[in-house]
């Protein structure tokens, strides 16, 4: 009872900015660590690109949760963290599709007369773009495959393009059809790992978590690395990395 009181009259409310393909999972993240602090937990969802654009022109996020380590490297660099970037998570690859198509052989998949729309994340912006355009290329498809591709915003965009059948089939995060909200909509099929690099995706207290948050901030950059945060992480598809 004590523990209760005291968190509670301790409570902060971190603004966390969060790479599109940690949506679904930040829900069980936010739960979990306001059971263990008492802390809240507000997300700003975007591509990470379009985050750190944001951050750098002055939006007071307390820590930054990207889909990749090259964006918070520069927020290092720009002065803009408080930390030096550390891997959470290694993000995979899906083909996901609403339609009937089948999957089994993912190129196949994506030259039928039936796929018209492909969708895949800015690569400029979102590193699951980028690496699913390294995928392309490893297979020779990035230049046949050129008219049909459909360009998102963010890995979240991608998907609502997805299940909307705006797009017959796309690239997205493992983590979005494990996801509760999706699990056992359309197909999916994941893509070989040797085929990209795996998605190095790191964490950053930000500038502003440090000066108006900063033991908070630390607490909830601890809780991502801890048995507890990184088993929610495992169990939307993501790989760990090792404990050090």
């Amino acid at each position: 009872m004590l523990a209760f009181t005291y968190s509670a009259s301790h409570a902060a409310s971190l603004s966390v900015a969060v790479a599109a393909n940690v949506q679904f999972v930040f829900e069980d993240i936010k739960t979990a660590f306001k059971q263990e602090s008492g802390h809240d937990l507000q997300a700003s969802v975007n591509s990470s690109g379009k985050l750190t654009t944001q951050i750098m022109n002055g939006a007071p996020f307390h820590v930054f949760l990207s889909a990749d380590t090259e964006f918070p490297e520069k927020l290092v660099k720009e002065g803009f963290a408080a930390s030096e970037p550390k891997v959470y998570a290694y993000g995979a690859l899906v083909l996901w599709s609403m339609k009937n198509t089948e999957l089994t052989n993912w190129q196949s998949a994506l030259q039928q007369a039936s796929v018209s729309k492909i969708a895949i994340a800015n690569p400029k912006t979102a590193p699951y773009g980028r690496e699913t355009m390294k995928v392309l290329a490893a297979a020779g498809l990035d230049k046949t495959l050129a008219p049909k591709m459909v360009f998102a915003e963010s890995i979240a965009q991608t998907n609502q393009y997805i299940h909307s059948g705006v797009a017959d089939i796309g690239f997205t995060a493992k983590s979005v059809v494990l996801a509760p909200e999706m699990k056992g909509q359309g197909k999916w099929i994941e893509i070989p790992h040797q085929l990209y690099q795996p998605i190095a995706q790191s964490a950053v207290i930000l500038k502003a978590g440090k000066e108006q948050q900063a033991q908070a901030a630390q607490q909830f950059f601890d809780f991502l690395y801890s048995a507890r945060g990184r088993a929610i992480f495992e169990k939307y598809g993501y790989l760990l990395p090792e404990k050090k």
